[in-house]
């Protein structure tokens, strides 16, 4: 009697073990293959297999084992089960409760066999074809449903052949073998209903994360495809990073939580732009508010052309000019001059290229040189102050003012993405996303943090996003950089104490940007790239 209550307390024992394993266990594969193996560990038995109710009213083969015939696929072989998924219902739409584990599925109910050969009731006709073709026997069986929290049958546990560990002989499942699978089997059902909410809750956080970035895309058209591709390159240079057994970041390496969250943060780096003025976002021109006003300025050239065509023929009527053609040249003159200082205009507009101090002057001597006269008899510039201003910007399209409310999107980004009530493994993606314009000297925005205050995935998205926005051939006010020039930048502003030195070393001498040219750079981008001439490589 002792002897048997100690074997039923060390089973317990087991049980409980098998479950707390169950409860931590985050990988699926791995999950299903504790549960088969606890089962068959706590039962004695030789083989058995693991089901899933599908979407499809059918139940598939996740893992199977088989001592005796030395079988094992699924679970974490990595081999996949071959055999055809066991329908519930037949044809007519009627249950299939021939076949015993798709009736343990529809009704809820664990089944014992003492003898599948003589089971009444089952069709084991399949079995025995099989058995026939292996030389197995299959003669006990144990058949439990696995029911999550809501009493719902998500899956079956099936065992076959318990074996006397005395006598080594097959025998059948007892009673108490039923109560502990169908322990084992809810718990199980439980663990991998966690696990599927948990894998549930992510891709919808994680789809949620890419709606927003995509989102911000299609509200910025000026940078196309910008939040979508950034972090596609911050997860190649955090492989090459992981993957690389020389340098500073030999010993690097992102555990499975880190690697997503680098990627949820990398998605959502720019989300504080949803709440950027579209007027500055899409500005493609130095001009551009509702409409680009440099054809209002082209239309006060025109009328400047007309007033000056009109004053040369009054003067010519009234005799105040002399000497044959010189009113005509004059004036052709004065057009040509006009018409050359627009087409300055409209290139200083486009502020593709770092606008020179003789350029800036040539800007005001143009606001000062025209003037025209409206309606009311007013006589104004051909440049009002604000045009003047704005012309003068020396780099990009983005006055100060209107640069200082872009760079405000990165201390939104941090703010929004603070209210969030991230799960621990989540809690560094505000400061990852947050911090890809800082510097390593500590001169960038928005805290002014230096290279030793930030993780090494922050500074990744940063290298990410100025590769990226060099490169860009989306963005209506430039082309894109081909990667010699692009490389040559960054290695200049990695000198400059602007990127990571460690993390651009990383970025040429494995090829990362190589390999990111290939998927989303146009063709003529792909130039050659002499590395021993980069600034800032050091190989």
């Amino acid at each position: 009697m002792d002897q048997r209550k100690n074997i039923l307390v060390e089973r317990v024992e087991q049980l409980v073990e098998i479950g707390t394993a169950l409860s931590a266990e985050s990988d699926t594969s791995a999950l299903l293959e504790r549960i088969l193996s606890g089962a068959k560990d706590l039962t004695g038995a030789d083989a058995g297999t693991v089901y899933r109710v599908g979407d499809d009213h059918r139940l598939h083969f996740e893992t199977v084992r088989n001592d005796t015939l030395g079988l094992h696929l699924g679970g974490i072989t990595g081999k996949p089960v071959t055999f055809p998924p066991l329908p519930l219902y037949r044809e007519d739409g009627s249950p299939n409760e021939k076949n015993v584990a798709a009736y343990v599925a529809l009704s809820g109910n664990a089944v014992r066999i003492a003898d599948a050969y003589h089971a009444e009731g089952f069709d084991f006709s399949g079995t025995r074809k099989v058995d026939e073709s292996t030389g197995y026997r299959s003669k006990s069986f144990l058949t439990a449903p696995m029911k999550n929290h809501e009493d719902t049958v998500i899956g079956v546990l099936q065992l076959i052949n318990a074996v006397d560990t005395e006598t080594s002989e097959v025998a059948p499942f007892t009673e108490a073998d039923e109560r502990l699978v169908v322990s084992l089997a809810s718990q199980a059902a439980t663990a991998l209903t966690k696990k599927e909410l948990i894998d549930a809750q992510r891709h919808l956080f994680e789809s949620f994360t890419k709606v927003i970035a995509k989102g911000i895309d299609r509200k910025n058209p000026a940078t196309g495809g910008h939040c979508e591709r950034v972090p596609k390159l911050t997860m190649m240079i955090a492989d090459a990073a992981c993957a690389t057994r020389e340098g500073p970041l030999a010993d690097f390496t992102l555990s499975e939580d880190e690697y997503y969250e680098l990627g949820v943060a990398a998605w959502l780096h720019d989300c504080g732009k949803v709440t950027t003025p579209e007027a500055v976002i899409n500005k493609s021109t130095k001009l551009e508010a509702q409409t680009d006003r440099i054809e209002e300025i082209a239309t006060r050239a025109a009328v400047i052309k007309g007033q000056a065509e009109a004053a040369m023929y009054r003067q010519i009527a009234e005799g105040r000019r002399t000497g044959g053609d010189a009113p005509w040249e004059e004036f052709e003159a004065f057009c040509r001059q006009l018409d050359d200082d627009l087409g300055f205009l409209r290139e200083a507009n486009k502020g593709g290229e770092f606008m020179r101090d003789e350029d800036l002057e040539r800007i005001d001597r143009i606001a000062s040189a025209y003037t025209w006269t409206d309606a009311d008899g007013t006589v104004r510039p051909l440049l009002t102050e604000d045009e003047t201003h704005h012309l003068k910007i020396r780099r990009g399209t983005l006055s100060e003012e209107e640069f200082q409310i872009m760079r405000d999107h990165v201390s939104v980004t941090l703010e929004m993405l603070e209210e969030l009530p991230y799960p621990k493994y989540l809690r560094n993606v505000p400061e990852i996303a947050a911090n890809h314009h800082e510097r390593m000297d500590g001169k960038g925005y928005p805290r002014g943090l230096t290279g030793d205050q930030m993780s090494v995935q922050e500074r990744m998205v940063a290298v990410a996003d100025i590769f990226e926005a060099l490169t860009a051939a989306d963005r209506p006010y430039k082309t894109g950089k081909p990667l010699s020039e692009a490389l040559k930048i960054m290695g200049f502003m990695t000198k400059e104490g602007h990127l990571d030195p460690i993390l651009f070393n990383l970025f040429i001498r494995e090829k990362v940007y190589l390999n990111y040219a290939d998927g989303f750079l146009k063709p003529e981008q792909i130039d050659h790239v002499d590395e021993t001439s980069l600034p800032g490589y050091e190989g």
